[in-house]
Order: structure tokens, then sequence, then C-alpha cells
């Protein structure tokens, strides 16, 4: 269930001990989880709610005195009649309709929490795509820093040897201040990430610096008629079926609580005036000249018949997004390609040639400056392009459960 990417992630080095890898992130997440606990929790309380509803009603001791304290013969006690008896409540099928209804809501609880397991082994793979996006754009910024600290060098000493302006050089050690700045802005954002991610679990310090994986490892495509079909298995449209069955409980408690309860009594009366003991028994049936529960029925029914058009509408949600979010896939993987083997090939190229042509004195800083950083905007454009197909490969297994990121983080 938790997408064989889970599998796919390689262990951090050992010289590397606070790394961690997208594995044991889940695996975290599905242990201490708050929101995991909370659930567990409810489903408990539902269970001890199934075992009351299966208990049977007390039976019921009763003691009547008749002819007590009369006059002549049934003066006092003398021609008094004693009736011991006990009785019993006949539910006729309500414990039972009680039962399947409290049974019924355990599956469904059940069923919520291997949808919110899902749901949040999800979302801890986009909080760990997060953290693994800045540490890209993080090295991305390092490498412009070191970019920039040799274009300093390099135009210090042609202004040393009067080839170049001082302009120039303050320019130069002007981005390079700000390519510094950047650099910082991406390690307090790598800070956030590890928090949010390490949240998942319950820690509120991350006991990690950084996290496995290479977000250039692209996922692979998946024909959209082969991830339709896998839309049955998705766990949110499965649910309905455990909601079915509730609402069918509901609406055979509400048909069972329409029958009144028969009373069955049976006890011994002692006569006083033969001093003789005999059996007394007896049932109270009430009359059903109303149905005495019609609107909880009829409510019930309707509870029942809403479960199939909201299943349609989810249905028909998930199949929605599903293609709008295959689409965006099948274009954030065609950005990504375009732009390593067509964009930064050519940009790397064009770079190469204007540094050339820098240090020989025929292009200005200005138009070096401006080829470095069609470079570096390409560059920043692939880590981009290639994030964006993580998360939307990501929200296909959410969505069908197919593996699309298997050996891609």
């Amino acid at each position: 269930m938790l997408f064989a990417i889970l599998l796919s992630s390689q262990r951090a080095a050992a010289n590397e001990p606070l790394q961690i890898n997208l594995a044991e992130a889940v695996q975290r997440t599905l242990a201490t989880n708050p929101a995991l606990n909370v659930l567990g929790y409810d489903i408990r309380a539902q269970q001890g709610a199934r075992i009351q509803a299966g208990l049977k009603p007390n039976p019921e001791l009763g003691l009547v005195v008749e002819n007590a304290l009369g006059s002549g013969d049934l003066n006092g006690f003398d021609g008094a009649e004693t009736t011991l008896s006990l009785g019993w409540v006949l539910e006729r099928g309500k414990r039972e309709a009680r039962v399947a209804k409290a049974d019924a809501s355990v599956s469904l609880l059940e069923t919520q929490r291997h949808v919110l397991r899902r749901d949040m082994a999800a979302e801890t793979a986009r909080r760990y795509l997060d953290s693994l996006a800045i540490q890209a754009q993080k090295a991305q910024a390092l490498d412009s820093v070191s970019v920039a600290a040799d274009t300093v060098a390099q135009i210090a000493e042609r202004v040393k040897a009067g080839q170049a302006p001082t302009a120039d050089l303050a320019r130069a050690r002007a981005e390079l201040a700000r390519t510094q700045l950047r650099l910082e802005d991406f390690e307090h954002e790598q800070e956030v990430a590890n928090h949010r991610l390490a949240a998942q679990w319950g820690e509120r310090k991350p006991d990690f610096t950084s996290v496995a994986g290479d977000v250039l490892q692209l996922p692979r495509s998946a024909a959209y008629a082969e991830l339709l079909d896998s839309i049955r298995d998705n766990p949110d449209i499965k649910q309905y079926a455990t909601v079915a069955r509730l609402r069918d409980a509901e609406l055979s408690q509400a048909q069972a609580q329409a029958r009144p309860d028969w009373q069955l009594n049976l006890g011994v009366r002692h006569l006083e005036l033969v001093g003789e003991q005999a059996l007394v028994a007896g049932i109270t049936v009430p009359l059903p000249l109303r149905n005495q529960n019609q609107g909880q029925i009829a409510m019930a029914r309707a509870n029942r018949q809403r479960v199939d058009a909201d299943r349609t509408q989810v249905e028909l949600g998930i199949e929605t997004q599903l293609f709008a979010t295959h689409q965006a896939l099948q274009h954030a993987l065609h950005v990504t390609r375009t732009l390593s083997t067509e964009v930064l090939p050519l940009t790397e190229s064009a770079l190469h040639d204007t540094q050339r042509a820098y240090r020989a004195g025929r292009y200005t800083y200005f138009q070096l400056q401006q080829v470095q950083q069609e470079v570096l905007d390409a560059r920043l454009a692939q880590v981009e392009a290639a994030i964006s197909a993580h998360r939307h490969a990501i929200e296909i297994e959410r969505l069908t459960g197919t593996v699309l990121t298997q050996g891609a983080l």
C-alpha cells in the first residue's frame, strides 16, 4: 500500500548518520503518526460500543401482594395472595440489529484507518520531496556561489592588468553577495522542511540533517487507461462498500425499533387462605396500532440511497483528478527531458564560448553575466520540472496504487 517507492530508497552511507531515506520516513510515520494514533483510540471506543450493543437486557424481579389489608375474611394478610415473578424483555431482533450496526461502524473506522495510512504515507512522501527539492536547489545555489567567486577572481586579475574596468569587479562582487544570500535562504528553508517532515511521526526536532535521493532520477510514465483501471482499488471508493453496509444496518435497526418489545413473566403465587402455591405466567404484547419509528426508517432509507450517489460523485472526481494529474506528469517529464537534452547542453556550450571570448577581451562582463545566468536558470528550471514530475507521480500513486516512482528517489 505504501507504494513500492518505499522500498526503492537507498540507505544513507555509514559516514552520514544524520541522513534519512524515504522508506524510513514512511515507516516512522505509520508507527507513530499522531492522527493515526487518535484514530486507533476511536476504533477501540467503537469496539467498546460493539460490546455494549450485544448485551441482553437484565431480567426483572417482581413482587406483587394482592387481597391484603382488607375487611372480613381478608383482614390483614389472612387472605393475601403473594406473587414472586421474573420478567424478561423480548427485543425481537433489536439486539441483532444493534450488533450489526456496531460491527459495520467498526469496519468503517478500520477502512478509514486504511485510507488515512495511505494518505499519511503520501503526505510523508510529499514532505520528503520538499526536503529533497530544497537540497537540490541548495546545491544549485552552492554552484552559483562557486561560479560567482571564480568570476570575481578572474575579473580581479583583469582589473589588476588594466584589461577591465573596476565597475565590473564591483558588479561581480555584488552578484557574489546575492548568490550567497540565496544559499543562506535555502539553508533556512531546509531546516524548516526537515522539521515538517519529522512532524509526520510526531517529532518536534528532526534527528537528521539531510534526505537521500536524486530529484533528477525521473519517475516512469504509465498509460492513462492502465491507471484508470486501477481506480477501483482506491480506498476512497472501496470504503463506500463499508458505508453501504453501515447504512443497511441502520435501516435494519430502525425497522427493528418499530417492533415493540414483548414482556414475558414467570413466577410463583402463594395463596394464604389455602396455604398453597401456584405457577403464574404471562406475556405483555403492545398493540402496534401506529408505526412509532416511521420517521427514522424514512431517514435511514434515504441515507442508504445516498451512498450510491456519493460513490458516483467520488468516482467522477477521482477520474477527473487522475486525468489532470496524468497530463501534468507527462508535461513535467517532457519539460525535464527537453531541458536536460537540449537547453542545458546548448547554454553550457554558449557559456564556455562566452568565457573564452571574455578572457580574450571580445565580450563585456555584462554579456558574460547574462550567459551565466541563463545556464543557472536552465539548471534551476530542470530541477523544478523534475520536482513537479515527482509530485504528480506521488499523487497518481495515491489515487491508483500504481507504482511510478520505484527507483526514482
